[in-house]
């Protein structure tokens, strides 16, 4: 399993307004095609304004299909268009497990 961690930059203040559009438009796209999140997370100190997105993958080719299907969906299109104007940065990580020495927790 991979797990694909996506971060979002948003204009201060464009927290609220982004959650809304994504539970109105884009969280069934993204539901339908990528699965239920592992979380969704905003930050409370550090980068504030920051979303995080946790999302579960077999491997980078069922990755690549997923996120594929996404990107052909005319309603996630709609959301993307809805909140460009909300994004600064993105920061996107692929993270692997790691191997713990035996008796490790």
């Amino acid at each position: 399993m991979i797990v694909e961690e996506r971060n979002y930059l948003l204009v201060p203040g464009g927290t609220r307004r982004y959650l809304d559009a994504w539970h109105r438009l884009g969280r069934g796209p993204q539901v339908a095609h990528l699965g239920v999140p592992l979380g969704v997370y905003t930050v409370e100190v550090g980068d504030l304004n920051t979303l995080v997105y946790l999302w579960g993958f077999a491997d980078h080719a069922d990755r690549a299909n997923r996120r594929a299907a996404l990107a052909e969906d005319p309603g996630f299109a709609v959301f993307r268009g809805e909140v460009r104007s909300l994004l600064v940065s993105q920061v996107n990580r692929i993270l692997v497990p790691a191997v713990l020495p035996e008796g490790s927790s």
